[in-house]
């Protein structure tokens, strides 16, 4: 028995475990892959949740380092879409059977943005006569607006922690109280605490990242105990300031494959959790979000975005699917999840089953 299968074979990883599964190579990288599709069949089965993306807003408060929408970021035209947009986008779910939307937006707290969204939800609540379960990724938040926007009708809340290893959250966003480290993990555990699903995730293949942070970053879902999680590989963006460190960045193709990696070993750490097949994996393989499927991922993220909002939606460059009509992403993404050997699961809201089992 090789290292790597007396690994897959323990009921607990250590750190260590942690290290040698993401350095893994050749056959043990691809009985780590096994084992995570292995896992998945049995915990959570074959089949994937769609999650119709809105692309709410692309204004931001934020100036976080990675991102192309960040507030210092004057090349875009900002937007914001109207609620008949939105409820147009929310129609197109309920008629084509997806059971579930997220709503995403860059990062704002002002009381027009927080009433709308509330508005929002008791509108797509009254339209879809409660069939239709909302995601939030909307960022940090008091207590008091997560409490109004889960009484309004959302049920999972994504807060991507991006890193956690506090040292390096610190040389990733600006050094001032809105981009303070513990102020997100206050907002993740306020979340939990309201009875949110709760989301977080990372990006593999930052500058000044290592093998003992991507480590340390799964160790922390575990701990916290997470309901879902959305991890893809950093795409540098021209209009930020992480890009002057683009020649030290791994290979696209390596931090792709790292990315492959935390999917499986998060699937098989985490057995029953929702994990998401992100966009960013098919920025740099065409078949990238097949893969992720393949190896422990059973959400994926058709966009509903009107496309003439997309080209402005922008968190890093190359985003695929940029010109395509809802219709033609729904027909995209079915065949790819049918070439990964799953099904789909429409009028079904996929809750986490892991969220289900701790609140019984």
């Amino acid at each position: 028995m090789t290292i790597v299968e007396e690994i897959l074979a323990k009921p607990l990883f250590s750190k260590e475990d942690l290290l040698v599964l993401l350095g893994s190579q050749n056959v043990d990288r691809l009985k780590l892959f096994e084992k995570a599709k292995e896992v998945k069949t049995t915990c959570v089965g074959r089949k994937v949740y769609f999650r119709g993306l809105i692309e709410y807003s692309n204004y931001c408060n934020k100036n976080c380092y990675y991102c192309g929408i960040r507030a210092g970021n004057s090349r875009y035209a900002r937007y914001q879409m109207t609620d008949a947009e939105v409820m147009e986008a929310v129609s197109y779910a309920l008629v084509n059977d997806y059971a579930s939307i997220v709503i995403q937006s860059g990062e704002r707290t002002g009381k027009t943005f927080v009433d709308g969204i509330e508005s929002l939800l008791k509108m797509i609540d009254r339209q879809s006569e409660g069939k239709i379960h909302v995601t939030l990724s909307l960022g940090e938040q008091t207590r008091e607006t997560y409490q109004r926007w889960f009484d309004a009708g959302a049920h999972r809340y994504l807060l991507r922690i991006e890193v956690s290893n506090p040292e390096l959250y610190l040389k990733l966003h600006p050094n001032n109280l809105q981009h303070n480290y513990q102020r997100r993990l206050d907002a993740l555990k306020t979340l939990r605490s309201i009875g949110y699903q709760v989301g977080t995730g990372v990006m593999i293949g930052l500058p000044f990242q290592t093998l003992d942070d991507l480590a340390d970053d799964l160790l922390f879902f575990r701990d916290f105990d997470i309901d879902m999680a959305g991890m893809g590989p950093y795409i540098e963006h021209a209009d930020t300031p992480l890009f002057k460190y683009r020649d030290e960045l791994l290979p696209l193709k390596e931090r792709f494959d790292l990315s492959l990696k935390m999917v499986a070993i998060l699937r098989i750490m985490m057995k029953n959790i929702n994990i998401a097949a992100t966009t960013a994996m098919q920025t740099i393989d065409p078949q990238g979000r097949e893969k992720a499927l393949m190896v422990g991922a059973n959400v994926i993220m058709p966009n509903l975005t009107p496309v003439k909002y997309r080209q402005d939606y922008l968190l890093y460059e190359n985003k695929p699917c940029l010109d395509e009509e809802a219709e033609e992403c729904k027909s995209c993404l079915e065949a790819r999840i049918h070439m990964a050997g799953d099904t789909i699961g429409y009028g079904e809201w996929g809750d986490s089953i892991h969220y289900a089992e701790r609140n019984p």
